[in-house]
């Protein structure tokens, strides 16, 4: 009998052990997870579409198939509100944003990053995003989302042109123009002060809007207006290069699941993430002389002009803006940056 009691008892300090392991090997450290990443791009040729591949290929290879990254295009919502909405409520995992979105979102401070020539160049543009005032940044969207926001990486949509009825040889020739663009907010205040009538027109209905001149011009990068068509509409023709934003992007994952990954699942993320970034610019400087070429070869016209008397515009309405904002001391350093 106490041969017969001491053998059940090393059977089930047996079991219990094995359990123990199987238990350790499904904990956080041992799950696979799944990850929803998406943008609302419907082109397969988008930059935003060749970054996100890139974080999918690069998380399930580097967790060797731990994490599985389901990309859409488009497909969970083609406007940013949607997007963000299924972040929070788990439909999504990772997803893109403009500074327009999230300031809508009570994070004032984005609009920093989306007045007219805060930036003057790429270079300036990375030395901002990828240093001090990019990791503050960071931290106040974070903090003030309660952590529904995590910023994974700085993205660009490339910098933004004139393109319209007619060139601009100075600011006198913008006058009166029925403008698609921003019509409330900074940005908004900035083309009126210019002499144009800011105009709303959704981007889906741009194309057929500039067609049958329910506005004269548009402003957008190269890659988005040409892969469109825009540039072969009658107001669409003359692209001035006016370079007034060197847009950013922001890619989100939600703070409050991604704490519940396992350090090494978190680690891969960024991993993924910081490779997608440097994807994903790539993929719009590229595509920026690519699609300006086909823009030129389809018979548009390209001009370039003396951005200086739109800067000096600029620069009163990014110091009032940064006022209203709090954020003097940011602009301050990404001045000093240029």
């Amino acid at each position: 009998m106490k041969k017969l009691t001491g053998l059940l008892f090393m059977l089930l300090a047996g079991l219990l052990t094995l359990a123990g392991c199987s238990e350790e090997g499904n904990g956080a450290e041992g799950d696979s997870i799944k990850i929803v990443a998406a943008h609302n791009q419907t082109s397969p040729e988008n930059p935003y579409q060749d970054g996100l591949v890139e974080f999918k290929e690069v998380a399930e290879e580097k967790s060797e198939g731990n994490i599985e990254v389901e990309v859409h295009a488009g497909t969970l919502g083609t406007s940013e509100s949607e997007l963000v909405e299924k972040l929070k409520l788990g439909g999504a995992d990772v997803v893109l944003v403009s500074p327009g979105f999230m300031s809508k979102a009570g994070i004032d401070e984005i609009d920093l990053f989306a007045l007219p020539y805060v930036f003057d160049s790429y270079e300036h543009w990375e030395s901002v995003v990828d240093g001090e005032v990019g990791e503050q940044m960071a931290d106040i969207i974070n903090e003030k989302s309660n952590n529904d926001f995590k910023l994974l990486g700085y993205w660009s949509a490339g910098v933004r042109q004139y393109y319209g009825k007619k060139p601009l040889e100075s600011m006198e020739d913008i006058k009166g123009m029925k403008y698609r663009t921003q019509t409330s907010g900074a940005v908004a205040n900035y083309w009126k002060q210019t002499g144009a009538v800011p105009t709303s027109v959704a981007w889906g209905e741009l194309y057929q809007g500039l067609q049958q001149n329910v506005v004269d011009a548009a402003e957008n990068s190269y890659p988005y207006f040409v892969q469109q068509n825009h540039h072969k509409t009658e107001n669409g023709k003359y692209i001035t290069e006016t370079g007034h934003d060197y847009t950013t992007r922001f890619l989100l994952v939600n703070g409050k699941k991604f704490d519940t990954y396992s350090d090494e699942q978190k680690e891969i993320i960024m991993e993924a993430a910081e490779a997608s970034v440097e994807t994903e610019r790539k993929s719009v400087l590229e595509q920026e002389e690519e699609y300006k070429e086909k823009a030129i070869e389809d018979g548009a016209e390209v001009n370039e002009i003396d951005r200086e008397p739109f800067i000096v515009l600029a620069e009163p309405i990014q110091e009032k803006t940064a006022k209203e904002i709090g954020a003097e001391e940011m602009l301050q350093k990404i001045r000093e940056l240029k």
